[in-house]
């Protein structure tokens, strides 16, 4: 017919074969043909919806996975430590003079700290209310356990490992300059301030009048009626000094009840954690703290060293060049507060007692790997848009069903850059 017969070819061989008849009409998933369906501005809509509700569900998960997840540890301090640096910075309602500061700790050391400190003169007016006014960036100062709203939020910030590692990057000077007298102005008031490192044992640091506490050779005795305790608590830390991170005792106030309580008696009980915030892996693959990988603070790997005065010290062993820089060593501490008038028979000053707990806090940032991330953003995808699918076919059915609408649609499918929207007639 076509010429086939005459060059000796079969005409079926070169039609369409059967066996494929079937397979070119099969379709696992059966769409109603362009004819039967037209677009709709709701179908676009909803899926702008889910569009959008996808991305931003994304961008949560995203800064989930870079703020990471903390955990907290408790363990027993590794290594032999021996001292424990004190950061104060007080201004108290007496002349510089007239003051002693002395650290006295269970290993019968007594630390003359008003050699180690330095004392300047200063006015109280200028740590008031109004001095805060006139010098930037300083915040005021509260009565200790009535610490307001944006206090409390600052403290629940320095808990937290990236909060407290942007610290230890920040640097800048670690005490700021006492203000100038006038020359016309007479100093009423003594600011102490100061680091300086003591034994890491059980310890009481104080802070009483002249003549008064130890017994001392020349002192003259002071006029009872020149005490006056009333303090500021600009800082008061352990360990290495952070001057961004805030204590418990930070920017506090403690005054007499009255300008005739000359023989009052201050006193702080505190608690002292020592505490690691890191951001290296300290767990095993249980997912319980493995001691071997918790970071060691230089203060644990000092020798001791002769001096030529015979006296002997701790000398850091290590390098500086192997300081980590995603963790940070510090101490913790809870205070407790005692103040009342005493007798004449009882030494009258601010005393801080402090005790080291034996155990260690680790708090660790760890963050999932990209595999776990990328898992995590294709199931909200995928499950925004199952989740908005079955939504919008509920919606139509009851469209038709429910609400009287003449309406179904057509299925769910990514075709003319519609997910949704296909009518069927």
């Amino acid at each position: 017919m076509n010429g086939f017969a005459e060059h000796g070819l079969d005409e079926d061989a070169f039609g369409e074969k059967k066996g494929l008849s079937g397979l070119k009409t099969f379709d696992a998933f059966p769409k109603t043909k362009p004819t039967y369906s037209h677009s709709t501005t709701r179908g676009g809509q909803f899926t702008l919806a889910l569009i959008i509700l996808s991305i931003l569900f994304s961008i949560s998960e995203l800064r989930t996975w870079w703020a990471g997840r903390e955990t907290y540890h408790f363990s027993v301090e590794r290594g032999v430590s021996h001292e424990l640096q004190l950061n104060l910075d007080i201004v108290v309602l007496m002349p510089c003079h007239d003051l002693h500061v002395n650290i006295q700790d269970a290993a019968g050391d007594r630390i003359m700290a008003g050699t180690l400190l330095r004392k300047d003169d200063t006015l109280w007016s200028l740590w008031g209310e109004q001095g805060r006014r006139k010098r930037r960036n300083r915040a005021g100062m509260e009565t200790l356990n009535r610490p307001d709203e944006e206090r409390r939020m600052q403290e629940e910030e320095d808990m937290h490992v990236g909060h407290v590692l942007g610290h230890m990057r920040e640097g800048g000077r670690k005490f700021p300059k006492t203000p100038r007298l006038r020359r016309s102005e007479t100093a009423d008031s003594c600011r102490i301030y100061g680091s300086l490192e003591g034994n890491k044992v059980q310890g009481d640091f104080h802070i009483t009048a002249r003549g008064h506490g130890y017994a001392e050779w020349g002192a003259q005795h002071l006029d009872h009626g020149t005490f006056n305790f009333t303090h500021h608590i600009s800082e008061l830390s352990f360990g290495p000094h952070y001057p961004s991170l805030l204590n418990p005792l930070d920017r506090t106030t403690a005054t007499t009840p009255t300008e005739h309580s000359h023989f009052h008696k201050f006193q702080y009980y505190l608690s002292i954690v020592p505490t690691i915030y890191t951001r290296r892996r300290v767990l095993n693959s249980q997912g319980t703290l493995d001691p071997a990988s918790i970071p060691q603070p230089r203060t644990l790997d000092l020798v001791p060293h002769v001096g030529k005065d015979g006296k002997v010290t701790h000398v850091d062993s290590r390098t500086k060049s192997s300081d980590d820089s995603k963790t940070v060593f510090t101490n913790q501490y809870a205070a407790q507060s005692q103040s009342r008038d005493v007798s004449e028979n009882t030494i009258p000053g601010i005393f801080f007692k402090y005790d080291i707990e034996p155990v260690l806090l680790v708090v660790a940032e760890t963050r999932p790997g990209i595999l776990g991330l990328l898992v995590r953003l294709v199931n909200v995808v995928s499950g925004i848009l199952v989740g908005g699918g079955w939504v919008y076919q509920i919606w139509e059915w009851g469209g038709e069903n429910v609400w009287g609408r003449r309406r179904r649609t057509s299925g769910i499918g990514v075709g003319g850059g519609m997910l949704f929207g296909g009518e069927k007639h």
